[in-house]
């Protein structure tokens, strides 16, 4: 089947996938009537009368909102996590190596210890200070990396990466320890939740993601030709060293708002890449918007199985995408140590 008509089916499940998470909760609400709400608060378009008044503010002032930042939050992750495996060449590499979530996780621990507030920001200091630290995390990383290797390699960046997680999960984990009474706080926004998230919050994530789509698609050809390597991506004449910062800069900006606005919820950024691979190929032209709309339908999922399963309470976000994404994390690492088995046994014959 053509890529674009792939492309076009999937937007068209997500849409469904939206709609119908829209529908379902506590109250039962037809996939329908959800549809006539939509386009009457879209288009100004009658309803029907059988359509109890409530409806319509639980599915156009609480669900939706929330639905569509799952979305967004979602598609964000899975696009930062297919331009890093590619420009990494490592089936297993997420934004979040890049140390994005703890420096996030930071900045969000410091503002609940301290309680500070940022001037006319009041409820949006937490998520502005944990993108800004987790955008700072990133920009250390590419530029400790660029300082030990010019060329910045695959194993420098994700091994800088790494130590500086671990450095910033420690000073979490003490501070943690120290303020024992903000710990709950810290926990629950670390496992990650779209609880109470209304369409301010849709409308702080989509500059960011505007700017994030806009800045990877001007490089989709050189992800091309840099997954062969870096050797034949600088005889095309292409600066490998500067195309990593400036996508790893990009990731950042994506990964860093959604976390911020969300917490930290992971594995969507490693399934979702490779879901489109296996559907799409691996041209960036199509395998960048794939990845958005199956991971943005990921989280949709995961967050209606969240907010459902034990209603009226609800589970973590991050909580639901590990219990899915750890065994398939094992997957993906057994099945490429398989390849090389096979490949070296080949090499032998």
């Amino acid at each position: 089947m053509n890529c674009k008509n792939i492309i076009l089916i999937s937007i068209i499940i997500s849409l469904v996938i939206i709609i119908a998470a829209a529908s379902l909760g506590s109250t039962g609400i037809s996939f329908f009537d959800t549809i006539q709400i939509v386009l009457h608060k879209i288009f100004g378009l009658a309803v029907s009368q059988d359509i109890n008044p409530a409806n319509v503010s639980i599915v156009w002032i609480l669900r939706l909102p929330r639905v569509l930042l799952a979305f967004l939050v979602g598609g964000s992750l899975a696009m930062s996590g297919a331009v890093c495996q590619s420009i990494l060449r490592n089936p297993l590499a997420s934004p979040y190596i890049l140390g994005v979530s703890s420096g996030a996780s930071l900045g969000a621990g410091i503002i609940i210890i301290t309680g500070i507030t940022l001037p006319f920001l009041y409820g949006f200091s937490l998520p502005l200070t944990g993108f800004i630290f987790g955008l700072l995390t990133v920009f250390f990383v590419a530029s400790f990396s660029s300082r030990i290797d010019k060329s910045m390699s695959n194993n420098t960046i994700i091994l800088c990466g790494m130590v500086l997680s671990l450095f910033l999960n420690a000073i979490l984990t003490t501070l943690s320890a120290v303020f024992s009474d903000d710990l709950r706080r810290i926990a629950l926004w670390q496992m990650g939740s779209f609880a109470m998230r209304g369409w301010t919050y849709v409308g702080l994530l989509l500059p960011f993601l505007l700017i994030g789509i806009a800045g990877i698609f001007l490089y989709t050809k050189e992800m091309d030709i840099l997954s062969f390597g870096d050797e034949q991506a600088k005889s095309a004449g292409i600066e490998t060293g500067s195309l990593r910062k400036k996508l790893l800069a990009l990731c950042a900006v994506l990964t860093g708002a959604a976390v911020a606005l969300s917490g930290v919820i992971g594995f969507v950024d490693l399934i979702a890449p490779h879901a489109a691979r296996r559907i799409i190929g691996s041209r960036h032209k199509y395998l960048i918007p794939m990845s958005f709309f199956l991971g943005g339908s990921l989280m949709v999922c995961t967050d209606l199985i969240a907010r459902t399963v034990i209603s009226p309470s609800e589970l973590p976000v991050g909580a639901i995408t590990a219990l899915i994404g750890a065994p398939f994390f094992v997957w993906v690492y057994f099945r490429r140590g398989s390849r090389r088995g096979a490949e070296a046994q080949r090499k032998k014959i």
